[in-house]
């Protein structure tokens, strides 16, 4: 499409970034002659007539939301218009990169900067609630950074909600990044301005620390998280810490308004420790009670009847490891006052019966027609969700680049439409769709017999993370808390494909109701990197535990035939 000419005016340059809903295009426009920035809505291309209508109307909601905020923080709406039966949105151009690219680029931010990115996404979003304006999308991805002076602009006000319309989307439809859904929102109440402030709280913390404070393996087990979970202290916060503690607080009528938090930000952003910060995050007194506590584990606990001083409420009840004092955030401490472990603290057996409620109720939601995208983040055995079978694309038995050792003659090469390739020992290895594309990640399964052995790979063109080892030990906390007798083999930084990479290689035991497995023991690999375009592949293999010898040799040549576009 680089040259066509767009409704006779905009002639589209290059493509600057896309996302599950469109695609935007840098562009110039012939008759003001300026660079301008052109939102394609790809999404219409796959939906049906009706639903057509509903884009099409939701796409001009979005010029009217942006077009009622004047602010400098905002990026500017020009034009909305049609073309090839699609809708297009013609904004101001912004060169320079995102929040979320900085991130990846650099792992982390530093917390004066983040604050003062923080403290202009806070200026917009008090002028777009002043204009009855909610976003309900704030997330790294839709917060730009400007390459010429640095300022920051708030975009994407693609799901906004104008007070007084009437609403566009469906009866129970849930809107926004699963990861930055505030909590009254995964319960089903109408958002508010509060809502907004959540999720600015959680986009703080990931530039900070470089990952989503919620994110798990599921946007199920993510929006239980939200719910029910504090999020691990961030490390790395600095006098930011208490505002994102203030912002992240669960009951939307207990933090700050936005004149409160600005003036938070603003004192973060000059190196300052916000003291209005602490009266949103009260120290409290908690009687520990050692009923709960038995096991060599807890072995040195406080005795019974101590009194701990948290900045968050901790359960009656609540376990605490050896040789730890209080703990925020669920990140124990130990007696320096300095984080004893980067990685959450395991919830209690309380919380724990609370959230199995949580997950009863939202798979009743779902079940009931919400309209929420459920993707698998991790590897097997964690719910995968809309699994389509389909024939092993391309698939060739003979192959004159074949890799050199390590691929049996035998096998048949697989040009996978994700832009991968991989050998497989048979034909008879089928194609699984899993779940949707969520956020640029997307995952299909190869498996000979349903899915008692297959393969699984992920492709995530927006990783969380800043490297595949980092990833693969926050997955190995999450899916140690789900599988019944988890066991890590093995996790260790690798070099593979000429990047760095990582190896995770563990056992557990599969239930009767975990189809399509047969109950009993069970292995996995997975194989884990991130390519030179910012792509990260993780190639995970899966069996019966009974047949890993012959699985782990399977595994071993699939990663010698892997060819990935971007490898």
């Amino acid at each position: 499409m680089q040259g066509q000419l767009v409704s006779g005016r905009y002639r589209l340059a290059d493509a600057i970034g896309s996302g599950g809903m469109g695609r935007v295009w840098r562009a110039h426009d012939e008759v003001l002659h300026r660079a301008v920035a052109i939102k394609e809505l790809t999404a219409a291309l796959y939906v049906s007539e009706s639903d057509q209508e509903r884009l099409l109307a939701r796409t001009r909601a979005e010029a009217r939301a942006a077009a009622r905020i004047n602010h400098s923080a905002v990026v500017t709406v020009h034009d909305v218009l049609e073309h090839d039966g699609r809708p297009w949105i013609v904004m101001e151009l912004v060169e320079g990169h995102s929040l979320a690219d900085a991130v990846k680029e650099r792992g982390r931010l530093e917390p004066a900067e983040a604050a003062r990115i923080g403290l202009w996404v806070l200026r917009a979003l008090r002028a777009a609630h002043s204009a009855g304006v909610l976003h309900r999308d704030i997330k790294p991805g839709n917060v730009l950074i400007s390459a010429e002076d640095g300022r920051v602009l708030l975009t994407d006000f693609g799901i906004a909600q104008i007070e007084g319309d009437t609403t566009i989307t469906r009866t129970g439809e849930v809107v926004g990044s699963v990861d930055y859904l505030a909590p009254e929102r995964v319960r089903g109440h109408d958002p508010g301005p509060a809502s907004d402030l959540w999720a600015l709280g959680a986009t703080l913390y990931t530039a900070v620390e470089g990952r989503s404070p919620f994110r798990r393996t599921s946007p199920l087990g993510t929006m239980q998280a939200v719910v029910e979970e504090d999020a691990a202290e961030p490390r790395h916060a600095g006098p930011l810490g208490p505002v994102i503690a203030a912002l992240l607080r669960k009951d939307p009528a207990t933090r700050p308004g936005a004149a409160e938090a600005e003036q938070m930000l603003a004192e973060a952003a000059e190196g300052r420790r916000p003291t209005a910060a602490q009266a949103f995050v009260p120290t409290q007194h908690t009687r520990y009670e050692p009923e709960t506590q038995t096991g060599p584990e807890y072995a040195g606990a406080m005795p019974s009847g101590t009194t701990v001083h948290t900045g968050q409420a901790t359960p009656t009840g609540t376990p605490y490891p050896p040789a730890t004092g209080p703990t925020t955030f669920g990140q124990p401490y130990d007696t320096t006052g300095a984080p004893a472990s980067a990685a959450p603290a395991r919830p209690s057996k309380r919380r724990r019966l609370r959230t199995l409620a949580l997950v009863i109720a939202l798979a009743a939601i779902v079940g009931g027609g919400t309209a929420v995208v459920l993707q698998q983040w991790g590897p097997g055995g964690l719910g995968a969700s809309d699994s389509t079978s389909t024939p092993s694309p391309s698939a060739s038995a003979t192959d004159d680049q074949r890799p050199e050792g390590g691929v049996p003659a035998s096998w048949v090469r697989v040009d996978d439409p994700l832009g991968f390739s991989l050998y497989l020992p048979g034909k008879d290895w089928k194609r699984e769709v899993v779940g949707k594309e969520v956020d640029g990640l997307q995952q299909v399964d190869y498996t000979p017999d349903g899915g008692v052995h297959f393969v699984r790979i992920a492709v995530d063109t927006s990783p969380q993370f800043a490297n595949a080892y980092d990833h693969q030990r926050d997955l190995e906390y999450q899916v140690g808390e789900k599988l019944v007798d988890y066991k890590t083999v093995s996790l260790e930084k690798n070099l593979y494909r000429d990047r760095e990479g990582s190896l995770w290689e563990y056992t557990w035991t599969a239930l009767a109701k975990d189809p399509p497995y047969v109950a009993g023991p069970r292995r996995a690999i997975d194989q884990a990197y991130i390519d030179r375009d910012g792509t990260e592949y993780a190639i995970y293999m899966s069996s019966p535990a009974s047949d890993w010898t012959a699985t782990r040799e399977q595994f071993t040549a699939v990663l010698k035939g892997w060819q990935a576009s971007g490898s």
